[in-house]
């Protein structure tokens, strides 16, 4: 149909001429109808082989279409990605991060959404997000349901500008002792551990401004009304490159706790191929951040 000739059909295909013959004509008989008048040498198409030309261009053009496609899948360069992290992460490091690893892309769709850890627990538990990024819960959860992975760092010290202890380069408990405490609610797993480190260091735990979280607070330590342990990936909203909150330094603790963040991902379906390698990349990510940062951390799964 698009050569000059039987033969320039055959040199196109790789085939020998009688070959090319032989299969329209098997064509013909499982098709039931002549799709070439023969003129002497020449085939001249009939209109019923014109149509035909037409429906197999859209069906290759679609196959063609779904071959690159699942090439792309295979890659992590297409398909849709449904993930979710807490306030403080999903504020600038988590899409920042994804952002950076889809950037060449183009196929694939993304939904990022900011939820508090019990949610983001639930919607892996329901199965609708690819990975999500959370604090780790204190109990244990139904391995059935949910895969997690949990990563611990040492907490820092986040204090006003202009406050005596920011001369320091190393924070301890009894430099805290009746200081204006920055927390998380009092249930929080971080609130209660730290109230339980300044009892057993013998100093007084004076809890001043509590939220939900830590951006609050940071704001709150600029003001100088408070001073707060805070979980350490949260220094990087106040890193001097690009602070979201000013006047706020970080100082590491002499004795501190640890902070446990979760990566959850469902138990019930497989993630996709782009799901699974950012799944990879952010626990590596979270990691290097933490490492490079002094934090001491630690992967438990």
């Amino acid at each position: 149909m698009t050569s000059a000739s039987l033969s320039d059909a055959a040199k196109k295909l790789g085939r020998t001429q009688p070959a090319v013959s032989a299969a329209i004509k098997a064509l013909e008989d499982q098709l039931g109808l002549q799709l070439f008048e023969r003129r002497g040498r020449k085939l001249i198409p009939v209109p019923e082989a014109h149509y035909l030309l037409a429906e197999a261009d859209t069906i290759l053009a679609q196959v063609s279409r779904v071959r690159q496609t699942m090439r792309s899948l295979s890659g992590g360069q297409a398909g849709r990605l449904r993930v979710a992290a807490m306030p403080g992460p999903v504020s600038l490091i988590f899409p920042r991060f994804i952002a950076a690893h889809v950037k060449e892309a183009d196929e694939i769709s993304i939904s990022i959404q900011a939820r508090t850890s019990s949610q983001i627990a639930e919607l892996t538990r329901a199965q609708s997000i690819d990975f999500g990024f959370a604090d780790a819960p204190d109990e244990v959860m139904p391995e059935d349901l949910l895969n997690s992975v949990v990563i611990t760092a040492d907490c820092p010290v986040a204090l006003p500008i202009n406050h005596p202890l920011a001369q320091k380069s190393v924070i301890n408990f009894a430099d805290l002792d009746s200081q204006g405490m920055g927390t998380l609610p009092s249930t929080h797993r971080q609130t209660i551990d730290l109230e339980n480190r300044f009892i057993a260091h013998g100093a007084r735990f004076r809890p001043k401004i509590e939220s939900q979280t830590f951006l609050s607070i940071l704001h709150f330590v600029s003001a100088g009304q408070c001073c707060t342990v805070l979980d350490p990936l949260s220094i990087f909203m106040v890193t001097p490159e690009a602070p979201m909150v000013e006047g706020v330094v970080i100082r590491p603790m002499a004795d501190p706790i640890r902070y446990h963040y979760a990566i959850f991902s469902p138990g019930y379906r497989p993630i996709s191929v782009i799901a699974r390698n950012l799944l990879q990349a952010w626990q590596l990510e979270v990691m290097n951040l933490l490492k490079t940062a002094g934090f001491n951390p630690n992967l438990e799964s």
